[in-house]
């Protein structure tokens, strides 16, 4: 059946992860910890088709994850024309301006995503980051981003310019299972990888939180009795005063 072919991938796609990527979750969950300890804010941009939103204002996770993003409206209705200017494919300086212009400080945390390693408003947004002093926890596919060519004037794929790298161990392309029948390959990985892996590295910052003698806020489900009075009154109060 493919219902087992998939679980098989799942459970093969997780252990991977466990077997490659646990020195690099923990080095991304004390950075998140540290960050905190001291302040900081921890920003989650779009992760793999916006799996970010399940770390975001959840029951059993933190208050401190904050969506971050930004978008550059242009309206121009000028006839289409060939050629464009150098570095087009590039925003590099609306990356920059959406960062200074945003509640970002030196040693906040940013987590973004590329899957193959070379998406252009991505690259520019980690690479503007780390210049101001952002830590940068990069999301990508590491086999897929060693095949492809980078796109960014830097001549840098994401992994080359974040401050800690995690791997999903998706296949190039995503899908893991080819299917009779179909031409192409069914079941993408990197979104579920992704998911997994950014709890993983939650439970280490929190972790490392509570051996810091600070106790992170962790939301309990709005719609369990009690649970939104508890976020409003006691968890939404303490993160804006200390940040946890």
């Amino acid at each position: 059946m493919l219902l087992d072919r998939y679980r098989q991938a799942i459970d093969d796609l997780f252990k991977k992860v466990r077997d490659t990527q646990t020195e690099n979750i923990i080095k991304a969950g004390q950075i998140v910890a540290d960050s905190v300890a001291n302040g900081g804010c921890i920003f989650l941009s779009s992760i793999c088709h916006h799996m970010e939103m399940d770390s975001i204002y959840r029951g059993g996770g933190p208050i401190f994850y904050k969506h971050f993003s930004y978008d550059l409206k242009i309206e121009n209705d000028a006839r289409k024309r060939d050629g464009a200017f150098p570095g087009a494919d590039t925003q590099g300086a609306a990356a920059r301006y959406a960062l200074t212009q945003s509640n970002f400080r030196p040693g906040d945390v940013l987590f973004l995503s590329s899957v193959s390693g070379r998406t252009a408003k991505v690259v520019d947004l980690a690479y503007e980051a780390v210049k101001l002093g952002i830590n940068v926890i990069a999301f990508t596919s590491m086999e897929y981003a060693a095949q492809v060519e980078p796109v960014h004037p830097s001549g840098k794929k994401l992994y080359e310019i974040a401050t800690v790298t995690l791997d999903n161990c998706a296949p190039a392309a995503e899908a893991m299972l080819e299917v009779d029948g179909i031409e192409a390959r069914f079941g993408a990985a990197s979104g579920i990888a992704s998911d997994y892996i950014m709890w993983s590295v939650t439970s280490v910052a929190v972790e490392k939180l509570l051996e810091k003698g600070i106790t992170p806020g962790i939301l309990k489900s709005a719609n369990y009795p009690g649970g939104n009075d508890y976020n409003k009154t006691v968890i939404e109060p303490n993160y804006e005063k200390f940040g946890w």
